[in-house]
């Protein structure tokens, strides 16, 4: 065999070589990429980042938020409030690999992308590891579907505060079930996924309008439709344990970092101011909360301190990546005299019986905190503030609002001809740990 013979034939095998070393990645590679994708460019400190917070907002419902309120109710309801959050996750779990994702985060139509996404991403159709969604194209799709997840499953858990106490177990279920389709997935696309209020400017960093004010709106009307509770008013419905609600609480704030510092969407500067201004608004909303409580009523309670570092979270959620930390203490310390005001003398006021104030809480901080994002977005903080009003952020709102109240009237009237809402008189007193579960708390 003559040298060339020889040479052309190293080469040969050579590039046979190289190609099948090569050819995993070229298999893995992206083709056909659907609307809303884009080849992924890896951030591996932002990929870590947002494992982590993945992790930490998933803590705020289980066990965080569960303990928070399952400590509120008395203790006949104990097991039947944590059930509440336990069917959320799992419930709205499988909803989001269904259908959830693609509708929230995927691209329609036209005529209607601005207000719901597109189907293509059913059963997550068109997902690999080498896919991005074009507004992370650092991390990896699998990730944002997950991080994202985590925020449609504390969404309907939250509104379980307003009817804790006495609906029917199957209802929950239907109701988070249709809720999720209904509500949760189509706002989250207005305001995350291309719809009209993320085209008008609407500023929403973390969830003050998806989450907080959805889920509080939600509330509301339950509360309304529900009905009280059996001797609301007349009969003592305080809190069984308190220590759960501060562990709970506890549990909600460190998941807060995640929630918040997560929504940079990596490990960058505006993940950490985000962080800072999540410490920081809380306490001055628990200096709030309370100062009004020691005027009033004389005497500072846990449950009032507890219950203010909850509303300058949920307040400084929709600012945290728009505002420097003294906007953020100003939000925090209006947010916590706000939410007294809808949590103690509201609901007593126009006498709707919200349980666990999902709407005195969630749904009035969430209000102050996404119209206060107007008046302290910073563009030096972050570009994305430029241009940021209190008009726009109050559009966003009452878009949000309506559609929250809609949805959940329709959802709720679907369930109360279906599987039905209340419990009978006898099983609420009783109690929902046995009367809907078998299980009764010693």
């Amino acid at each position: 065999m003559n040298p060339s013979t020889i040479t052309k034939a190293a080469a040969f095998c050579c590039g046979l070589f190289a190609f099948a070393l090569s050819a995993p990645a070229l298999a893995a590679a992206p083709t056909n990429l659907l609307a809303h994708q884009v080849p992924l460019a890896l951030d591996g400190a932002g990929t870590a980042w947002i494992l982590t917070s993945t992790a930490l907002v998933l803590m705020m419902t289980l066990p965080g938020l569960a303990l928070f309120y399952g400590g509120m109710v008395r203790k006949k309801n104990l097991i039947a409030t944590i059930a509440h959050s336990t069917a959320a996750m799992a419930i709205v779990t499988v909803l989001w690999f269904v259908a959830g994702y693609t509708l929230s985060f995927g691209t329609s139509g036209a005529a209607t992308n601005g207000f719901i996404g597109g189907v293509q991403a059913l059963f997550l159709n068109g997902v690999g590891v080498k896919t991005a969604h074009a507004l992370t194209p650092g991390l990896p799709e699998f990730l944002w579907i997950g991080y994202q997840l985590t925020f449609a499953i504390i969404t309907p858990a939250l509104i379980a505060g307003a009817f804790a106490e006495r609906i029917k177990f199957s209802a929950s279920v239907l109701f988070f079930t249709l809720w999720h389709l209904i509500v949760y997935a189509p706002i989250c696309h207005q305001v995350w996924g291309g719809g009209w209020m993320g085209e008008l400017g609407v500023l929403d960093f973390a969830g003050g309008a998806v989450v907080h004010v959805n889920a509080g709106v939600a509330g509301l009307v339950c509360a309304i439709v529900l009905g009280p509770r059996h001797g609301w008013g007349r009969d003592n419905m305080a809190p069984h344990n308190l220590a759960f609600t501060a562990i709970g609480t506890g549990l909600l704030f460190v998941g807060w970092m995640g929630f918040n510092g997560g929504s940079a969407a990596g490990a960058n500067e505006i993940a950490a101011v985000a962080v800072f201004n999540t410490l920081l608004a809380p306490a001055a909303a628990a200096v709030g909360w309370i100062a009004v409580e020691w005027t009033l009523k004389k005497k500072p309670t846990l449950l009032g301190l507890l219950t203010g570092v909850v509303a300058g979270l949920v307040a400084i959620t929709p600012a945290a990546g728009f505002v420097d930390p003294r906007g953020a203490f100003l939000i925090g310390l209006i947010s916590g005299p706000v939410a007294y005001v809808g949590a103690v003398w509201l609901k007593h006021k126009l006498k709707y019986d919200d349980s666990l104030d999902a709407f005195g809480v969630h749904g009035i901080a969430g209000i102050a905190g996404a119209l206060l994002t107007g008046v302290f977005a910073n563009a030096a903080i972050n570009p994305l503030a430029e241009g940021a009003t209190v008009w726009k952020q109050a559009v966003g709102l009452g878009g949000a609002m309506l559609w929250s109240a809609v949805g959940t009237f329709v959802v709720l009237m679907i369930c109360k001809y279906t599987v039905g809402l209340r419990v009978e008189k006898e099983a609420e007193i009783e109690g929902l740990d046995y009367s809907q579960h078998g299980e009764a708390m010693h």
